[in-house]
């Protein structure tokens, strides 16, 4: 079975239209000059934290290649559930023709972080939600998925700023998942990928931190 990846750079679901993009900008600005605690992970913390996450990607990585999950799916679709800001709020750059501003200037690591958290939140609650539905092939699925979970659970523990981060009660994943164990499966493998595409990009925002480059 072929699977296609959509690599996407930090620019991965930005609104095209320049209207909209301003707004965006406009209130992460505001986000960032509201006078909030910074916090930062210190250099040791960075370090592992992505290594975590470098980690976290290659299990991904291995899990869609697996073929168990995607098993008889004829779409390759992606879908990104996450309503987190990581791609806005970790972008070293984010340049529009159409809206004169610069990101760079106003790079918060602790908003990042957030959302990257927040990503994390979300996603661990799916999968353990889709744990608890009808499954096609429970021992492979849990087997395959529960490292998943356990690796997002960790990087929740480790690498978070605040204890509560990554918490969204707005959000309930498990509304996702219905009776039919292929169309489970088939609403996970779709999200899977998009969470693949995520995590790449939280790697790159990852690595963008350990440099220091936003500290000059």
């Amino acid at each position: 079975m072929t699977l296609r990846f959509f690599v996407l750079p930090l620019t991965e679901g930005i609104p095209q239209e320049n209207f909209a993009s301003c707004v965006l900008l406009l209130t992460l600005s505001w986000r960032t000059s509201t006078g909030l605690p910074v916090r930062t992970l210190n250099a040791e913390n960075c370090a592992q934290c992505s290594m975590l996450f470098k980690s976290l990607l290659l299990n991904i990585t291995e899990l869609l290649n697996n073929g168990l999950l995607c098993y008889a799916i004829p779409s390759d679709k992606v879908a990104l559930r996450s309503n987190a800001d990581t791609v806005l709020t970790c972008a070293p750059v984010v340049q529009n023709s159409g809206c004169i501003m610069q990101r760079n200037s106003s790079f918060s690591e602790s908003e990042c972080l957030r959302n990257i958290m927040k990503d994390l939140g979300y996603y661990a609650a799916a999968i353990e939600s889709y744990l608890n539905f009808p499954l096609r092939s429970s021992v492979e699925e849990k087997s395959l998925l529960k490292p998943t979970l356990g690796m997002i659970q960790t990087l929740r523990k480790n690498c978070s700023l605040m204890p509560d981060a990554g918490n969204d009660s707005s959000e309930d994943p498990a509304q996702m998942w219905g009776n039919a164990s292929f169309d489970n499966r088939q609403e996970m493998c779709k999200m899977m990928r998009g969470f693949h595409i995520r995590t790449i990009t939280i790697n790159r925002a990852m690595g963008y931190i350990s440099s220091g480059d936003h500290m000059k």
